[in-house]
C-alpha cells in the first residue's frame, strides 16, 4: 500500500504503508514530477498518473517502481484524472478537453470537446457506459461512452467544481461552491441538498449514503445521503483540507485527509459508532504544501492477506475488462484512421523514482 500525494513544490510523494494493529508510514520516494504544482493524481492495480499545471500528465509504473512517460494531449493545466479498470483512462483540463486513454498502448483514443469553459471535474459511472462531467460554461454533461458522445446537458444557475458517482451508480453528487446536490440516476432530479459554511474542497463517498466532506478548513463532516444531515464532524487538521481519499479493507472502513498543513492522516471509521468519530491509524509530515492525494493498493500483497476477496475483486475486473472490451470493439476501432492524425504524443521514459533524502544517508553511514 503506497500513499502518493502531489504538492505546490512540483514533486510527487511516496509513502509506504503497512496495516496492522500498529499502522506505520515509512517515506518510499521522492520525485520531481513536473515544471509546475501538481494539480491531480489517480491510480489503478498497476500505475500512477499525475496532472499539473505545466499540461502534461506524468505516468509511474509502481510495480517497477520506474517513470514511464508523460502525455501531451491537453493545452491547459490538467484538472482531473480518473481510471476505469485496468485498461482506460479519462483526462480533463482548462482546455474544455476530455480525453479518452487506453493504458495498454497508451493512446488517445478520442479527444472530445466536452466545455467551452474549463473541464473542472469527471466522474466514470461504475458500468463503464456513462461519464459525468461539469465546467465553467454552467453546464452539467452526460457522456455516452458506448457511443462515444455527449447524451444530455443541463444547465446549472452556478458553476460546479465537483462531481461524483456514489459506489453503486444509483446516485451522483455536484458541488457548487458550498452546496452539494444530490440527484437520483433513474430521475435525474435533486433529491436533496447539503449545505456547509465555507467551500467544498474535497469529498468523498465513504458508503452509497455516507458522505465525507471537507471545506476549506481543518474539519471533516460526515452527512447521510437519504436524509441530509450531518452524523459527525471533528477537527482532523491544524490547517485547510485539500483531499479525501477512502477504500475499504478486509471490511475496515479507512479514509485518508491531506491538508495544507503538510500533514497525511490515515483514519478509521466505524459506522456502528460513526457518532463517535473515527479513530486515528498514523499521520506523517511531508513538510510540503500538498494539494492532491490517492493510495495506491497492491493487489499482489492484498492476494497474499485474503485470497478470497482478491478472487472475487478479480473477478470484477474480468466484468470490467469485458464490458468496455464490448464498448471498443464496434466504436473505438472505427476511429483509428482519425486517431493516427490527432495530435497526440508520447514521451517514453524509464527514469527511476528516488528514494528519500534520509534512506540515502542511512546507506552512507552503513558503508562507512
Amino acid at each position: 500500500m503506497e500513499l502518493v500525494a502531489g504538492c505546490y513544490e512540483q514533486v510527487l510523494l511516496g509513502f509506504a504503508t503497512r496495516p496492522g494493529q500498529s499502522w506505520t508510514i515509512v517515506p518510499d520516494f521522492t520525485h520531481h514530477a513536473h515544471s509546475a504544482s501538481l494539480s491531480a493524481v489517480a491510480v489503478n492495480n498497476r500505475f500512477v498518473v499525475t496532472g499539473s499545471r505545466d499540461e502534461t500528465i506524468q505516468i509511474y509504473d509502481m510495480k517497477k517502481k520506474i517513470e514511464h512517460g508523460a502525455l501531451l494531449q491537453h493545452n491547459g493545466t490538467i484538472t482531473c484524472l480518473e481510471f476505469y479498470g485496468t485498461a482506460h483512462l479519462l483526462s480533463g483540463a482548462e482546455d474544455g478537453l476530455i480525453c479518452i486513454w487506453n493504458t495498454k498502448r497508451w493512446e488517445c483514443l478520442k479527444s472530445i470537446k466536452a466545455h467551452k469553459g474549463h473541464v473542472t471535474s469527471l466522474s466514470i459511472h461504475p458500468s463503464g457506459k456513462l461519464a459525468l462531467s461539469v465546467g465553467t460554461d454552467k453546464t452539467l454533461r452526460t457522456w455516452n461512452l458506448v457511443e462515444g458522445r455527449s447524451a444530455f446537458i443541463k444547465n446549472l444557475k452556478q458553476n460546479a467544481h465537483i462531481i461524483k458517482w456514489s459506489p453503486d451508480g444509483e446516485k451522483y453528487v455536484t458541488v457548487i461552491a458550498n452546496k452539494v446536490d444530490i440527484y437520483r440516476l433513474d430521475t435525474a432530479s435533486i433529491t436533496g441538498t447539503i449545505t456547509t459554511e465555507k467551500r467544498i474542497s474535497s469529498l468523498r463517498f465513504i458508503t452509497d449514503s455516507i458522505l465525507a466532506i471537507a471545506g476549506d478548513d481543518e474539519i471533516i463532516r460526515f452527512y447521510s445521503c437519504d436524509s441530509q444531515k450531518c452524523l459527525c464532524e471533528f477537527k482532523a487538521h491544524e490547517n485547510r483540507i485539500k483531499d479525501i481519499y477512502s477504500f475499504e479493507r478486509e471490511g475496515q472502513h479507512v479514509f485518508v485527509t491531506a491538508s495544507s498543513d503538510g500533514y497525511i492522516k490515515m483514519w478509521n471509521l466505524d459506522l456502528d459508532k460513526i457518532k463517535d468519530g473515527p479513530s486515528l491509524l498514523c499521520e506523517v509530515n511531508t513538510k510540503a504544501r500538498l494539494t492532491c492525494l490517492a493510495v495506491w493498493l497492491d493487489q499482489a500483497s492484498e492476494m497474499k492477506e485474503n485470497s478470497d476477496k482478491t478472487a472475487t475483486s478479480s473477478q470484477e475486473t474480468e466484468d470490467e475488462k469485458s464490458s468496455i472490451a464490448k464498448i471498443d470493439k464496434d466504436f473505438w476501432t472505427t476511429k483509428r484512421a482519425k486517431i493516427a492524425k490527432r495530435k497526440r504524443k508520447t514521451i517514453p521514459e524509464k527514469q527511476k523514482l528516488e528514494a528519500p533524502v534520509q534512506k540515502k544517508k542511512k546507506k552512507q553511514n552503513s558503508s562507512a
